[in-house]
């Protein structure tokens, strides 16, 4: 570990003429240099507020921007701007509403320095891991733009009478969906979830963590201009405990990416309500490195899993099982690349870890920490603040001995911080990685692929990597995400992310002959005449 910042990089970002979203030469940026009074105008002109708040970055802790704040009854505005306007756009064809996600991919791809820094500014990750979002995000827009016609066009279905019965399912926009969307990915799961249910149909009100919102703005700016009416795309800013219930109160559906105490509120509220909702929420995500595994793989692979974003992941690593016999190996590999890192707070690539977001993620990740060492645990690497670099960074750090009741066995830290234990044999550590209320993602490491996907099949997570962290399974956006047991419900990518955006409607048209009696039949022989075809139907193997 370096004791200061990683130095600044000269980059080769390119401006973009006058465009205020364009930002100033690579390595002599600052925040004032890309949040000027000219961007966050531009960014905020669609938000409905009559109040006013900030938001500030964490690498300093300095302000970002002025931002207007809304209160009930701009929620309720927003709504019923963006219940107007969804008429006319669930009405569009669907690859007229597919080729705006497509326009999008390319201008996100385009323009990703300008959002990169606003990403790194926000949230204070470094540069790469704010590059992930901008991958994911281009992905999921590339993904619905060439399948959503596929997955909405409807659907010819075997009738109740072979022949005389056509079924037809329909899938029809919700309405407006509201979307609560968490501070640590403000691309990926602010705009990321809202794609499909835009090529879907709906309307969406946003409301993004006010701390990272200039970057969801930023990505409903591009969406405008890639050809998304803006009235469809509303967004309302202010504190999630007076926001967030009303944007539930008005929805039609409910997407929401947050904590699991609050997924529960916002699943009492959409239920009293009678209307649907998906939950991504904690993870206590284990990492198993089987006896046969390529350690120094694996060493190198634990770094990304654990550390990207500072830990401030859904789905990154905190717990690690490693075989007895490789253990002590891999433990010595993995500190040394863990010790090795660099902070830093640079607008460039270069920084192998940034900032944790703000005071409370750090006085979680201090008190975990702390408590450990003071119960008996050691530490491998790391343990200590670095206020230093700024004000809420934190070294990443690796924990052996950790033991029940130890805060950070069970509760999720949401930091750059992992235990490590050692099991004896398989089932041992299919049992301990089990052995939460979290089912979220996962990770298994051997030589043997198909044991790999053996081991895999049997934890209890949504997703699964065999030999990574969380990378392969996420960005495979054909194939549903999200968690088991208490770590949410429903499913982003694939079908799922965007049928749970529709309601489905089943058309059936019965031809020549009622399903009832007739032509002559009393009612004893129409039962009679139904079971003969009941049964020649399964004969037949009809389904």
């Amino acid at each position: 570990m370096t004791d200061s910042q990683a130095p600044e990089k000269t980059g080769t970002d390119d401006t973009t003429g006058t465009n205020p979203l364009a930002p100033a030469p690579a390595g002599a940026r600052t925040a004032a240099d890309v949040v000027t009074p000219e961007l966050v105008a531009q960014l905020t002109k669609g938000v409905v507020g009559s109040g006013r708040t900030a938001n500030h970055t964490p690498f300093t802790g300095e302000k970002l921007a002025d931002l207007p704040e809304s209160t009930p009854e701009d929620v309720a505005t927003a709504f019923e701007r963006a219940r107007a306007a969804q008429i006319a756009w669930g009405a569009t064809p669907v690859r007229q509403r597919a080729a705006v996600l497509l326009r999008f991919h390319d201008l996100v791809l385009a323009r990703q320095a300008e959002v990169l820094d606003l990403i790194q500014l926000e949230t204070g990750k470094a540069r790469l891991h704010a590059h992930e979002e901008v991958q994911a995000v281009a992905v999921a827009a590339r993904h619905y733009g060439r399948k959503a016609p596929a997955y909405l066009k409807p659907k010819r279905h075997a009738g109740a009478m072979p022949t005389l019965t056509r079924v037809t399912e329909l899938r029809h926009p919700r309405g407006v969906v509201g979307q609560i969307a968490p501070w640590n990915y403000p691309l990926e799961l602010s705009v990321g979830d809202a794609l499909p249910a835009f090529v879907a149909g709906n309307a969406l009100v946003m409301k993004p963590d006010t701390e990272t919102c200039l970057t969801a703005l930023w990505a409903r700016d591009l969406l405008i201009e890639a050809g998304l009416p803006a009235e469809v795309f509303q967004v309302v800013i202010g504190e999630g405990p007076v926001v967030g219930p009303e944007v539930v109160k008005h929805a039609d559906y409910v997407s929401f990416t947050g904590s699991t105490r609050t997924g529960r509120e916002v699943a009492q509220g959409a239920a009293a309500r009678l209307v649907g909702v998906s939950l991504e929420l904690g993870g206590k995500n284990a990492m198993l490195v089987l006896e046969d595994a390529d350690i120094d793989k694996a060493a190198a692979g634990a770094v990304r899993a654990c550390f990207s974003s500072a830990g401030q992941l859904c789905i990154s690593i905190e717990r690690l099982y490693v075989h007895e016999s490789v253990a002590d190996a891999f433990a010595e590999r993995f500190a040394a690349r863990t010790r090795a890192m660099r902070l830093g707070t640079s607008l460039a690539y270069g920084a192998d870890m940034g900032s944790l977001v703000g005071e409370r993620q750090l006085e979680t990740v201090t008190r975990h920490v702390d408590e450990a060492v003071a119960k008996g645990a050691k530490l491998l690497a790391g343990g200590v603040a670095r206020p230093d670099i700024g004000p809420y960074f934190y070294e990443p750090t690796i924990l052996d001995g950790v033991e029940a009741p130890m805060s950070v066995c069970t509760e999720e830290t949401f930091g750059p911080v992992v235990s490590l234990y050692r099991f004896k044999t398989e089932d041992e550590a299919v049992e301990l990685a089990n052995s939460t209320p979290y089912g979220l993602n996962a990770s298994v490491w051997t030589k043997d692929g198909r044991r790999g996907r053996a081991v895999a099949a049997r934890l209890r997570t949504g997703t699964v990597n065999v030999n990574d962290g969380y990378a392969p399974a996420y960005g495979s956006v054909q194939s549903p995400m999200g968690g088991m047991k208490d770590s949410g419900l429903g499913r982003r990518h694939g079908s799922e992310g965007i049928l749970k955006y529709t309601e489905a409607q089943t058309v059936a048209h019965q031809r020549l002959l009622p399903m009832a009696p007739s032509l002559g039949m009393d009612d004893e022989k129409y039962a009679e005449f139904m079971s003969r075809s009941l049964k020649a139907m399964k004969a037949l193997r009809l389904r």
